[in-house]
């Protein structure tokens, strides 16, 4: 449907998801099956890490062996829910440098408002994935996207868990060549600009605040 697009469907990526769905799902598992799915999104977004060979010593004998060719890519989390999937993704790339967007929806236009912006200094010497858990309208994700770009990183990345095609949409028109990972493609929004089917708002059922 989206060229640019890749719905990470292995099994247990969506098994998990559907607990996470079920309203009933408490905070304290639902963090948790959020940790563990995005370790598998991270596995699936890192696929294409470019390496070269080093010289090593094993208990045996010395060999050549595939090592990372660039700098650790930067995460950078688009608060506050993204702390949700940085968490998990730091457990798969504990050495990754990490960065903050903080973004708020007007509740009037639904412009992405931003109020804090944190990167590594040498953000432009590495990759970037920017993760968030739901892509709704789009807005957060493009301006964050936008923000990134001025800073000029070797290549940005977007992941999330639970995408609408208005927000994909929204994403690819604005930068048709930033990839978009996700666990699941869902119907639409509705009225209240909020996933179908979805699983609410990711921030407050990640920390209870509602």
């Amino acid at each position: 449907m989206f060229k640019n697009l890749t719905v990470v469907d292995h099994p247990l990526v969506q098994a998990k998801l559907t607990i996470m769905r079920q309203k009933d799902t408490k905070p304290p598992e639902f963090r948790r099956l959020l940790r563990e799915i995005s370790v598998l999104l991270a596995y699936e977004v890192t696929r294409d890490t470019k390496l070269t060979m080093a010289r090593i010593e094993t208990p045996i004998t010395f060999m050549d062996a595939p090592v990372p060719a660039e700098k650790d890519p930067c995460i950078v989390s688009i608060l506050r829910a993204g702390n949700g999937i940085l968490d998990g993704m730091l457990d798969l790339l504990p050495t990754a440098r990490v960065g903050h967007i903080g973004l708020y929806r007007d509740p009037i236009s639904l412009a992405a408002v931003e109020y804090y912006f944190k990167l590594p200094q040498d953000v432009s010497e590495r990759h970037v994935i920017v993760v968030d858990p739901m892509l709704a309208t789009g807005n957060s994700s493009v301006a964050a996207v936008s923000r990134l770009l001025e800073v000029n990183p070797l290549s940005i990345k977007f992941v999330c868990l639970v995408a609408a095609p208005e927000g994909v949409k929204a994403m690819l028109d604005s930068h048709p060549q930033i990839p978009v990972f996700a666990a699941a493609l869902d119907s639409h929004l509705n009225d209240h600009s909020y996933i179908v089917p979805g699983l609410g708002d990711a921030g407050d059922r990640l920390y209870g605040t509602r």
